[in-house]
């Protein structure tokens, strides 16, 4: 909106004796300012509606009062007890912080459209489990195969339409994999709309089995997006593309802004949600937010680079998966269940190690940054 008033100012200004005294606002046809200041903003927006959401939902007794699941098998029985009361549905403050900070900064694109819209509907998603859940004062929520049936229905959605268009039908039909200059496979739209249906599912899934400790999920979501500001941006401009070796994605610098602004909406929360958390995102944070990672990482065309950015959040889903199907092997084999891990996710086995929920956070923290320093080294090493 901003872009658009400076545009429609500076026309009409432009031969008038006011022309030279508005020409600063040049500045906003920047991506690079409107990034700056979509993060700024929505730093500030996030850190004044804190305590007004965290009121509100107390208020409206949206108060987390059952003891986590992974929690109670883990007999954390004093961070649980610490945890009971603290309101959850904080993602509301995330994804109302990033749509008004859009609407804010960024030029409206069909790339801003197919993140924005997603990520209303995966809140949307995660408002309703989290009500589930409190209503009923037990961690079950909707259905597993509810919440997949949405995502993979939007992760399809976003596969067919980006085919359909010519100008971003190699998003799909090409299949780009990090350290190679050029697609390993291209013309397979069928592997590219799998693989754009994973990309979605995956990511939401995976940020939402790591948020099981307070700062954990949002602070490693925090790493991730910062990458994506920059493979945003080198997407966006033509000539670093190039030099670089990477897909040019023409409008992907709205996406910059918006991931921005994410950021500085997380940075926000974080404030509110580090220990010891005064809210928790719930699914509606966790879903909606790993849902947009990948995408993001879709429409840059950059999916298997999400990979490696958000290893974390990789090694927690990867955790569960072995978890829970090596149980189920050993158990049809010996007949007695067996674990790889203590606990899973994996967060919860380090926790069981004896490490303090602090040092959980902040080690997977330093984790999170060097998956992020491999992933923009791919930019390079090509």
């Amino acid at each position: 909106m901003l872009y658009y008033l400076s545009q429609y100012v500076l026309e009409h200004a432009g031969a008038t004796t006011w022309g030279d005294f508005l020409s600063g606002l040049r500045v906003l046809q920047y991506i690079t300012f409107r990034s700056a200041g979509a993060a700024v903003t929505a730093l500030l927006l996030s850190l004044w509606l804190g305590p007004r959401v965290i009121r509100g939902l107390l208020a409206m007794d949206f108060g987390q009062q059952y003891v986590d699941r992974a929690r109670a098998v883990a007999g954390s029985k004093v961070a649980a007890g610490r945890k009971l009361g603290v309101p959850t549905m904080g993602g509301l403050l995330i994804v109302v912080v990033i749509d008004l900070t859009a609407l804010l900064w960024a030029q409206w694109n069909t790339l801003v459209v197919l993140t924005l819209v997603p990520l209303i509907g995966l809140a949307a998603l995660g408002f309703y489990d989290d009500y589930a859940k409190i209503t009923a004062q037990k961690g079950d929520g909707v259905r597993g195969r509810i919440k997949l049936l949405v995502q993979g229905a939007i992760g399809l959605f976003l596969g067919v339409y980006l085919w359909r268009w010519e100008e971003t039908r190699t998003l799909v039909s090409d299949i780009m994999v990090p350290f190679f200059k050029n697609p390993v496979l291209t013309g397979v739209p069928l592997l590219g709309a799998g693989l754009t249906l994973l990309t979605v599912m995956g990511s939401s899934n995976a940020v939402n089995l790591t948020d099981g400790m307070d700062g954990l999920a949002i602070g490693c979501t925090l790493i991730v997006t910062l990458v994506l500001v920059v493979l945003t941006y080198v997407a966006s401009h033509v000539e670093i593309a190039r030099y670089l070796n990477v897909p040019h994605v023409n409008g992907a610098g709205e996406l910059t802004v918006v991931c921005a602004g994410m950021f500085g909406a997380g940075l926000g929360f974080l404030w509110f949600n580090c220990h010891p958390a005064q809210v928790f995102m719930g699914d509606t944070g966790s879903l909606a937010l790993g849902g947009v990672l990948g995408i993001i990482a879709v429409l840059i065309h950059q999916p298997l680079v999400l990979l490696i950015a958000g290893g974390v959040f990789v090694m927690e889903a990867l955790s569960v998966m072995l978890q829970v199907g090596y149980f189920k092997y050993s158990r049809r084999r010996t007949g007695e269940g067996r674990r790889v891990f203590r606990r899973a996710p994996l967060h919860h086995h380090f926790e069981e190690l004896g490490w303090a929920e602090s040092q959980v956070v902040t080690r997977f923290y330093i984790l999170g940054i060097f998956f992020g320093v491999l992933a923009l080294a791919t930019l390079k090493l090509r």
